[in-house]
């Protein structure tokens, strides 16, 4: 049991999710409904597609699919995080700590589609 939750790339998008959403609770009213949104829904979407991705492990095409799609809201994060860096929203201490937790959760989603199609080459 445990499924998607068992890996380490989605805790810690999870997690960072959870932080994100937490951050922009702070912004100047009408940037939490745009680029507050925004960055909500990129950060989420990562987490999402892990476990939407991992519910179709039958699939190998699928997964790939999934996780290229995990990669691709964690690069939106990450242009997002400079952003918000940019206008003011965050120091550059948050910034460097979201900075580098993002590009760890890039890291894991592509080392997690190599090995997932290294795994089924080799057998």
């Amino acid at each position: 049991m445990g499924g998607y939750k068992r890996l380490e790339v989605y805790n810690r998008s999870y997690q960072l999710a959870l932080k994100i959403h937490k951050l922009t609770q702070d912004f100047p009213p009408q940037e939490r409904h745009e680029l507050g949104s925004q960055i909500r829904r990129s950060a989420v979407s990562i987490t999402l597609n892990i476990a939407e991705g991992y519910g179709r492990v039958k699939s190998d095409k699928e997964f790939m699919h999934f996780l290229r799609n995990a990669l691709g809201s964690c690069n939106e994060t990450r242009v997002l995080i400079d952003l918000i860096k940019d206008l003011g929203y965050i120091d550059n201490q948050m910034y460097s700590e979201l900075s580098q937790e993002y590009e760890i959760v890039g890291k894991q989603i592509y080392r997690l589609r190599e090995a997932w199609t290294k795994d089924k080459t080799d057998n």
